[in-house]
């Protein structure tokens, strides 16, 4: 067996920060640190890297291009197989690419159409358990980023629930880059009205088997707004994950 990396100091050392950054501005909103999850967006990033930030204690990745993740996946488990890693796909979704996340990830975050939903419920495997999907909302309307949009999220969100194999856990977004914290919290607010009205329009239908389960709102409990720049922002507004990557990992290579 190879022995894992150490987490260099200075990567220990985002780690901390970051964790230190999600405490004080839970704090600051009257809420409880460990309501917010720490996703630590590894794209770009080596495998070597992950199982250092996990031999830390972090053990929930984000990726955004599905091959490079698999490598990552299998380089990991091939050093590491006593390590449980749960890895979250949070790129834009090509259909060709829905059985790598169907098989492969724990969680699918930028759902954003019903085909995808569907193919992904079809390739999903019987072994593995149901895959925890949330739906990607455009809530800036930014032509240049995936997601439904707002008024259309309801229609999506109850056909997604009535596919088998899937979970629907909540919303995610990436609103338009500001520097104004004023604009980031209007953001974030919307964000966090949406979750609520949809959580309470699930529990609410009429008829059929529940939604989400025997215990729906419980179920529907993710909602993933907030990167490296304006966590704080979305963990004041109601963030339950925040996705940080060069926060913890430094500034990425360009992609070839």
């Amino acid at each position: 067996m190879l022995s894992l990396p150490t987490l260099p100091p200075h990567l220990q050392a985002n780690l901390q920060g970051v964790h230190e950054r999600i405490t004080k501005a839970a704090r600051a909103a009257g809420r409880d640190s460990s309501s917010v999850r720490l996703l630590a967006v590894s794209k770009a990033f080596p495998a070597e890297a992950v199982l250092a930030a996990a031999r830390a204690g972090q053990r929930s990745f984000g990726e955004n291009y599905a091959q490079e993740a698999i490598a990552k996946m299998e380089a990991v488990a091939n050093l590491a197989p006593e390590l449980i890693v749960e890895w979250h796909f949070i790129g834009p979704i090509q259909s060709n690419k829905t059985r790598l996340l169907a098989e492969r990830f724990d969680w699918v975050q930028s759902v954003d159409r019903l085909k995808v939903a569907e193919r992904l419920a079809e390739q999903r495997p019987l072994n593995l358990p149901a895959l925890n999907l949330l739906l990607q909302v455009n809530i800036s309307g930014e032509a240049s980023k995936g997601g439904t949009a707002p008024d259309e999220l309801l229609s999506l969100a109850r056909s997604v629930v009535a596919l088998p194999r899937l979970l629907l856990r909540g919303l995610m977004a990436v609103p338009a880059a500001t520097d104004s914290v004023a604009e980031q919290r209007a953001a974030f607010r919307q964000m966090k009205q949406l979750f609520n009205q949809l959580r309470n329009q699930l529990r609410d239908e009429p008829g059929g088997r529940p939604p989400l389960g025997a215990n729906p709102v419980s179920a529907f409990d993710t909602l993933s707004i907030g990167m490296s720049s304006d966590l704080e922002a979305a963990v004041a507004e109601g963030s339950t994950m925040v996705r940080v990557g060069t926060g913890i990992f430094g500034a990425r290579a360009a992609r070839q």
